[in-house]
C-alpha cells in the first residue's frame, strides 16, 4: 500500500451557530484522520482510498457556498518538501501517534 502526505486546510464561515457547528464537525474529522500543524492546517498520511474518503466526508461537512477546503497532495516522498521554522517541533507523520 502506497501512502502519501497530503495537507488539508479549511476556512468555515462562523458567524452563525450553523457555520460554527460546521467549524467543529471539519476539525473533528480532520482529528480522525491526521495531525493538526496550525488552526486551520492538518497533516494526514493515508493511502489513495483512505484520502478519497476523507475528501468525500469533509465535503458533506461544509457549506460550498460560504466554506473552502483546499487538498495538497506532497506524495509519497514528501519528506523533502517540508521545512519547519520556529516555535512548534515538526513530528514524524508515520511514526508513534499518542492520542
Amino acid at each position: 500500500m502506497i501512502v502519501m502526505l497530503t495537507v488539508i486546510t479549511y476556512d468555515v464561515n462562523t458567524e452563525t451557530a450553523n457555520g460554527r457547528k460546521r467549524l467543529r464537525k471539519v476539525a473533528k474529522c480532520c482529528v480522525n484522520y491526521g495531525q493538526r500543524v496550525q488552526n486551520s492546517v492538518f497533516e494526514c498520511v493515508a493511502d489513495a482510498a483512505t484520502m478519497a474518503r476523507i475528501k468525500h466526508d469533509l465535503i458533506e461537512l461544509i457549506d460550498q457556498n460560504a466554506d473552502s477546503l483546499r487538498f495538497y497532495y506532497l506524495g509519497n516522498s514528501y519528506e523533502n518538501k517540508i521545512e519547519h521554522v520556529g516555535a512548534k517541533t515538526s513530528y514524524d507523520a508515520e511514526g508513534f501517534l499518542s492520542v
